[in-house]
């Protein structure tokens, strides 16, 4: 089985592949190429392939666009960082995804999804393609109502540093220092996967202006430091690191 990797995270591609090889020993990774331009190079010329793993959010842009400009006739496993929720509907379509940050399990699952997709002989490329371009550019909510009494008081979610919970209610701090509180829920919020905010942890959605830096913690996790005091530490497991990094680099 021939495979070719799309990631532009050297440490993530090379995790990948190394995890595959541990799953399928018989795989053999082809190549591994880190950009749009340089998958569409490889593919016009490489066609032998049998499964291809794509990472959806490039440095270039948006991996469809590979399979837009190149016939693509192997199936895909797109790989993404995107919350499942996002992607539950695909599974009716028999669709093969890789959530990050991946595991070897994970792995594993995706490819005996892929091996009994392809029993079935149907082609589901174009199909996985399009709902996954409108889950991923879907329209974003560009605020957030706060009822206060009789007032209705619209915030524009760019001018909010950072969602979090606290006591049980949703609070909501903006670059200007004011504190309101909503009714949503952090999943609800979450779930409006406004591109700008990371879901650090349950308890916090932080915007990426607001993020100062990032510093290693204990156990390979990530501390947050944030341009403004907080008086709470935001931490970022060692799970969801990598994704976050990668956020952090293209957000």
């Amino acid at each position: 089985m021939r495979v070719l990797i799309i990631e532009d995270e050297k440490i993530t591609a090379d995790d990948l592949a190394y995890s595959i090889k541990e799953v399928r020993p018989s795989f053999e990774i082809i190549k591994t190429v880190g950009s749009i331009k340089s998958a569409i190079e490889f593919l016009k010329n490489h066609p032998a392939l049998d499964l291809i793993f794509s990472d959806i959010q490039l440095t270039d842009g948006l991996s469809f666009d590979i399979f837009k400009k190149v016939e693509v006739n192997v199936p895909v496993i797109f790989c993404t960082a995107y919350d499942e929720y996002a992607l539950n509907a695909f599974d009716a379509n028999g669709i093969a995804y890789l959530l990050k940050p991946f595991t070897t399990n994970t792995i594993k699952k995706s490819i005996e999804k892929f091996e009994k997709l392809t029993q079935q002989k149907d082609d589901k490329l174009t199909q996985l393609i399009q709902h996954l371009e409108q889950s991923t550019v879907q329209t974003v909510s560009s605020s957030i109502l706060i009822y206060q009494g009789e007032k209705i008081i619209p915030i524009n979610f760019d001018n909010i540093a950072i969602l979090y919970l606290q006591n049980g209610i949703v609070k909501l701090h903006t670059f200007d220092h004011q504190i309101f509180t909503t009714t949503k829920t952090l999943e609800e919020l979450n779930k409006m996967q406004h591109p700008h905010f990371f879901r650090a942890n349950r308890q916090y959605l932080v915007h990426r202006k607001a993020i100062k830096s990032a510093a290693k913690y204990f156990n390979r996790k990530l501390v947050l430091h944030l341009h403004f005091p907080f008086e709470e530490s935001i931490i970022i497991s060692k799970e969801k690191a990598s994704s976050f990094l990668d956020w952090l680099a293209h957000s």
